[in-house]
């Protein structure tokens, strides 16, 4: 591809990559999404980043996702997204599910982070103008925030959705406890939540507690991210860290990747040898599994083409037998990777 390639969408798009239904929703999103959180700043090729959403769109992975804070720096994601959009997929709009957030920090002082009225809202018009889109499809708010009254918080979300801003509303990293409470001020409202956003992997099981089966009994559906557990559930880091990974430029702490986790990402990927597959594939198989019941898509990140083409080979092969899951168990251990954790401790 070059940079002046006009872009027609394969014609066999959605023959191999399959759609589902989002919770009790009339959304359908594809079981792979593509999150645009590091690959898609001012530090990255803008040519390499069309191409990997090019690619996805022919594969019917319509599912774009994105933050206000995404980069580096800080919205430079949305507005490289809002640059492919207008030279790709202006055409294809109704095909496409985006999604953005506001929650965690993204501009200075105490209305540049939360969940307050004015940020999400003035948020949600920057993203917009970012993106050059009329409307997202869905917009989370992006981390619990117990310094606002969650009405407040939920109001500001219906009121996105009821503007025309959004065409669905979600959460992401909230507790069951404070799911179920968001979930019922919602529905009163009248604009119930469609989606939960949580990280979920092998080494950061926390959703099992609770909030699977919370969102599926109040109607929503689950998109897990960091099913990779940023990078380190790969064969990238089994020989040591190798340049330019996240954890070698910071973008995750190298102090997660201890000996003991990597006594169990290898145990983890010789299971995924012997089931045919890389261990990123295994990794997203394993939380798509039909075991789980709950989890709609899996979210990964991608930094190439073909790292995007090995992950949806993920699809292929996601049934386990009872001794695989048992075998993987022993290994898909928390380590101490859920980075956001105190989003979700913050109202239980």
């Amino acid at each position: 591809m070059t940079h002046f390639d006009p872009y027609v969408a394969s014609p066999t798009r959605y023959d191999d990559v399959a759609q589902t239904r989002c919770g009790a929703s009339g959304l359908f999103l594809p079981r792979i999404a593509l999150g645009l959180w590091h690959n898609f700043g001012d530090d990255r090729p803008f040519q390499t980043q069309r191409d990997i959403c090019r690619y996805a769109f022919d594969r019917a992975v319509v599912h774009f996702d994105l933050a206000n804070n995404y980069g580096p720096p800080y919205g430079s994601a949305e507005e490289n997204f809002g640059r492919i959009f207008a030279k790709d997929f202006r055409p294809y709009r109704h095909e496409m599910i985006i999604s953005t957030k506001a929650g965690w920090d993204m501009w200075p002082g105490p209305m540049g982070f939360g969940g307050s009225r004015s940020y999400l809202l003035t948020s949600l018009d920057e993203s917009l103008k970012r993106m050059g889109l009329d409307y997202v499809d869905i917009f989370y708010h992006h981390r619990p925030d117990p310094g606002v009254p969650l009405e407040e918080t939920m109001l500001a979300l219906h009121d996105a959705v009821r503007s025309g801003r959004a065409r669905y509303a979600g959460i992401s990293s909230y507790s069951p406890n404070a799911t179920r409470e968001a979930q019922q001020i919602m529905r009163d409202l009248g604009t119930p939540l469609v989606i939960h956003q949580p990280s979920y992997s092998m080494l950061n099981r926390w959703v099992e507690d609770g909030l699977l089966s919370a969102a599926h009994e109040e109607g929503m559906g689950v998109i897990a991210f960091s099913p990779l557990a940023q990078g380190m559930l790969t064969d990238k880091y089994l020989h040591g860290v190798p340049a330019g990974s996240r954890l070698a430029t910071g973008k995750v702490p190298e102090e997660l990747l201890t000996e003991e986790v990597l006594r169990h990402v290898r145990a983890l990927n010789e299971i995924a040898a012997e089931r045919g597959q890389s261990l990123a594939q295994m990794a997203i198989a394993w939380v798509l599994r039909e075991q789980a019941g709950a989890v709609t898509t899996a979210l990964v990140g991608a930094s190439s083409v073909k790292q995007l083409e090995d992950s949806l080979g993920a699809l292929d092969n996601r049934a386990f037998t009872a001794e695989e899951l048992e075998a993987i168990d022993v290994h898909a251990v928390e380590s101490k990777i859920n980075l956001w954790w105190k989003a979700t401790e913050s109202r239980s």
